[in-house]
């Protein structure tokens, strides 16, 4: 009997991986598939998973389908291959060229963190190890196999699978999947993450024009959940996000912004430069530190083919980013640490968009004592994470085993999020050409997934579960 098992996001935001068994429940025959290879994020049960084999174990797994580029989708890739996987992992072009700047800088960063609390004795472990290094995660970028989107790829005689646009970030896709299960035809559709509809005017900056991918039709669906018991603000952000920048700098503070690197560092540079030449906030300088910024940027103007109007035209007028002046991109440890140096107002961008690791640590640590500074949150913050406490303003938050005082201002702006909200969502959902038989949310948290398949049971009167860690759930 065919299978669905729910490996990660669920029950959590973070690493998802779902696995596709065409044969029996031991797994020792058929054909299995993943779909996405994430990392988990977050609270400390969560973590721990990522150092934990698969249930099913690497070597057993014959292919990976990748929705997208961000870690949490990707980021356990080379331990994937570490354990043992030696099969292929379709994606788009855009999300292969991510993927070979992202998980070798993870590679990189979990490298660094274990060296910095190897040296400070801060670690419980002795010694303190990677998840995977800058060189694991550089073997695992061999696997990678491009796919066009839409092209039909044949995976086993009762598998195939295509790929169609997601409208999250550069390169995203979901995963449509054919499936054949006694005897019977299915349709699996696995979301991955669902972007924002149509170049929203309250979803600024947004690269991607496409998708996400109307008039499906599908049998079993597993959608993501992020924001399915929020929406997403209406009015423009950018008139705040003026009057705060400008606030900041008048108290002669910095603006510090934990931004993921891939997709949100690029649309707030944008933004930056736009509000700057407008004249709506004052000139002062802009740095982005990241080791993969330059190159993610680089990637970014190599694949304008996924080019929104609006992006098209900031480029057409401005150029690149990495040529502007007053905007510095740290790329070397040495350009890092100078940004510490710098007392004059300021902008620092830097990853992980959640705080969970990086050089944001360093600029928080530094900053977040000090009132004049702010820090501003334009991505969603897990639970558990350090993002998710500063932005709830505690008192004071762990930074490399030490505690930091939060005195610094702490604002959020939820309107920059590429994640659909549930207005959003049933928009898309009314498009299918049939109702799914079943429908599975992953990727939220509980609160978040409930109050979503709430809303779909009520507003659509679709078959709408809840997926759980581990769970099997039978196809056919």
């Amino acid at each position: 009997m065919a299978y669905i098992q729910f490996l990660g996001a669920a029950g959590t935001v973070t690493g998802s991986k779902h696995l596709i068994n065409t044969g029996d429940a031991s797994g020792k025959s058929g054909f299995q598939a993943l779909v996405d290879c994430g990392l988990f994020q977050g609270q400390k049960e969560w973590r721990e998973r990522n150092w934990r084999d698969t249930p099913v174990p690497a070597k057993e797994i014959d292919a990976v389908i990748l929705t997208h580029a961000h870690l949490d989708h990707c980021g356990w890739i080379p331990r994937l291959v570490k354990e043992g996987f030696r099969g292929a992992i379709y994606a788009t072009q855009p999300t292969i060229d991510l993927c070979g700047i992202i998980l070798p800088d993870s590679g990189h960063l979990q490298e660094e963190d274990a060296n910095f609390y190897n040296k400070g004795k801060k670690s419980k472990h002795d010694p303190a190890l990677p998840l995977y290094t800058f060189e694991e995660a550089q073997n695992s970028l061999q696997h990678f196999r491009p796919v066009r989107v839409g092209e039909t790829v044949e995976l086993s005689p009762e598998l195939s699978f295509r790929f169609v646009r997601a409208a999250h970030i550069l390169g995203s896709c979901m995963a449509e999947i054919s499936l054949k299960a006694n005897g019977e035809a299915k349709r699996l559709l696995f979301t991955g993450d669902i972007g924002r509809v149509h170049d929203h005017k309250v979803a600024p900056g947004k690269v991607v024009h496409s998708g996400p991918q109307e008039g499906e039709t599908a049998d079993i669906v597993v959608m993501e959940s992020t924001y399915g018991n929020r929406a997403h603000p209406k009015e423009d952000p950018l008139p705040e996000l003026a009057c705060l920048i400008t606030a900041t700098a008048r108290r002669g503070g910095s603006v510090v912004v934990p931004a993921f690197a891939i997709e949100r560092t690029q649309k707030f540079v944008f933004i930056l430069k736009h509000l700057m030449e407008s004249g709506a906030i004052p000139r002062m300088p802009v740095f982005c530190d990241s080791p993969m910024a330059i190159k993610a940027v680089e990637i970014f103007l190599k694949h304008d083919e996924e080019y929104s109007d609006e992006t098209r035209e900031m480029i057409r007028k401005y150029g690149s980013p990495l040529e502007w002046p007053g905007f510095t991109f740290a790329s070397t440890p040495e350009e890092s640490k100078k940004i510490n140096s710098v007392v004059t107002p300021c902008v620092i961008i830097s990853s992980s968009g959640m705080v969970t690791g990086g050089r944001i640590l360093h600029h928080l640590a530094q900053r977040l004592p000090d009132p004049k500074n702010m820090v501003l949150f334009i991505g969603f913050q897990a639970p558990g994470t350090r993002g998710f406490a500063i932005k709830n303003k505690k008192e004071d938050v762990k930074i490399y085993g030490d505690h930091v005082t939060i005195r610094a201002q702490v604002a959020a702006l939820e309107q920059f999020s590429d994640h659909a909200d549930p207005p959003e969502l049933l928009q898309w959902l009314r498009t299918f050409k049939n109702q799914p038989s079943r429908t599975y949310l992953v990727h939220g948290e509980p609160d978040a997934s409930g109050q979503l398949r709430d809303l779909m049971t009520r507003e659509l009167g679709w078959d709408v579960k809840v997926a759980e860690y581990l769970g099997k759930v039978e196809v056919g």
